[in-house]
């Protein structure tokens, strides 16, 4: 198996996660929260997209998905298209509502679909290009691919965890 074969294997693990995670769900079980500050559904998806488009999109130095291809448009929220989730507040976290789970879906699959053709013109030597030196060790591109699947299997394990006490199973 060859690196880019395994980063798309990767980044195709997590899309299933996700839409095992929103299957059949309405939008008021995407919005549920365990607790009172609790993530949602909807808020650990979108975010979990988010982050994968932003830095994707940097590595590449092409537009985000979210903007290039009207997805902020279409998901409609009170949030500033640059927004990613990070540091977001329980009222941040509430700003994700309103969304169906083939929004949600339909956004991730975008963006795996633009992960998929960037990494798929990788080579092994891309891989150890520095491109953040702010950080001791600088961080290399394949430390950042690593960084965004591993994000991202966090908090899709997140929400399936959350569909468990929504759907029960």
């Amino acid at each position: 198996m060859r690196t880019h074969d395994l980063l798309t294997e990767t980044f195709d693990r997590v899309a299933q996660e996700v839409r095992d995670v929103c299957d059949g769900l309405e939008p008021h079980q995407l919005e549920h929260r365990p607790g009172p500050d609790a993530n949602t559904i909807a808020w650990l998806v979108w975010h979990l997209a988010r982050v994968q488009d932003a830095q994707v999109a940097a590595l590449a130095d092409s537009p985000e998905v979210w903007t290039a291809d009207g997805w902020a448009r279409r998901f409609d929220l009170s949030l500033p298209d640059e927004d990613t989730g990070y540091g977001h507040t329980s009222d941040d976290v509430a700003a994700v509502r309103g969304v169906t789970a083939e929004l949600l879906v339909g956004y991730h699959d975008a963006v795996v679909a633009r992960s998929r053709d960037v990494v798929a013109g990788l080579g092994d030597d891309d891989l150890d290009r520095v491109i953040d030196e702010s950080w001791d060790p600088p961080v290399t591109m394949g430390v950042r691919l690593v960084s965004i699947l591993a994000d991202d299997l966090q908090h899709a394990g997140q929400a399936a965890y959350v569909r468990g006490l929504v759907a029960g199973g």
